[in-house]
């Protein structure tokens, strides 16, 4: 796929980006996101800045632009490979379009507490071959933590399979995660995100599903009734760079940035478990009830996902980093 670029990000990161590699820094690299400010994904992307300064004395510095004000999730992948924007920290689901095996984290319903996706995250075996599918695209892929579990907000109790029928839920643009909604009986319907707050007040749809970080910042549980525990995808985070950016670096250099992305994930990943509760608790003030599924139900959502299963196994085409995902290996 050709790598388009973007005037606006071209002429901001040209300004920014002048003298960045030159010892004595006097501009700062962009670190770009999508996401509002009070989430994860800022936290992250700002624990990274603040280890990259100091680790290098100062002498290295990123500003970070969050809330889509570099573009969104798509553009911001694209200027990263074009070598626009230097550093990006966003969720996986939209770059699967770019990196078609990277749907493995699309699979539904795979862990049934957050930790056991970390256990895989911290195997070096599991990360290497996810860092190979990045390469493939020259994206170095810095460090991956995680937003907890995406939750689906609905007007609709949800308390057995046949609740999910015809619940016109917002999804990204993602064929996956559409295909899961339709196999549990759901309607997907994918939205720009700006316009989720109003298409819930508005009734255009029922339900849409985000991290708790997510609901909280926008406040869609002002909107809805209930906040289903449903849990069927990790929300995992990524921060890219270009391969081409890297080695522009030098030794020093690279190996600042390397330990830094790793404080900053391990950072991210502490804030996302702390800050669960309060978030839960926040919906709960706002008048939303929360709904936590059953066992049963749950492997019921999964047994109906089985041909999305096949599906992603085979585009994944590594059955061993397949099988390291959902616990087989």
């Amino acid at each position: 796929m050709k790598k388009k670029c973007f005037p606006a990000v071209i002429l901001l990161c040209a300004l920014l980006l002048g003298g960045c590699q030159e010892k004595g820094q006097t501009y700062a690299w962009v670190l770009a996101t999508a996401s509002p400010e009070d989430t994860v994904t800022q936290i992250y992307a700002e624990k990274f800045a603040e280890e990259v300064k100091r680790l290098s004395d100062g002498e290295m510095n990123i500003e970070v632009y969050a809330n889509s004000s570099l573009g969104g999730d798509t553009e911001l992948l694209e200027s990263v490979m074009c070598g626009d924007i230097p550093f990006v920290v966003q969720n996986t689901a939209p770059q699967v379009s770019y990196l078609p095996r990277l749907c493995l984290f699309d699979l539904p319903c795979v862990f049934s507490e957050i930790t056991e996706l970390h256990r895989v995250l911290d195997n070096d075996a599991f990360m290497d071959k996810v860092r190979a599918i990045y390469a493939e695209k020259g994206i170095d892929l810095l460090g991956m933590s995680d937003q907890n579990f995406r939750v689906m907000t609905s007007n609709t109790d949800i308390q057995e399979l046949a609740d999910f029928s015809g619940v016109k839920i917002r999804t990204m643009e993602n064929s996956y995660h559409m295909a899961f909604w339709n196999a549990i009986g759901a309607n997907p319907t994918p939205m720009a995100f700006s316009e989720v707050y109003i298409g819930l007040q508005q009734n255009t749809i029922d339900a849409q599903e985000n991290p708790y970080e997510v609901v909280v910042s926008n406040k869609f549980y002002e909107q809805q009734d209930y906040v289903v525990q449903t849990n069927h995808l990790p929300h995992l985070l990524t921060l890219i760079t270009s391969e081409d950016f890297m080695a522009g670096l030098s030794d020093g250099q690279q190996s600042v940035i390397r330990e830094a992305a790793a404080t900053a994930g391990d950072y991210a990943r502490e804030q996302a478990l702390a800050r669960a509760r309060d978030r839960i608790e926040i919906c709960e003030n706002g008048g939303a009830r929360i709904v936590e599924l059953s066992d049963e139900l749950r492997a019921q959502m999964r047994d109906a996902s089985a041909d999305l299963y096949e599906q992603i196994r085979e585009a994944v085409g590594d059955d061993e980093l397949y099988e390291m995902y959902i616990g087989k290996e």
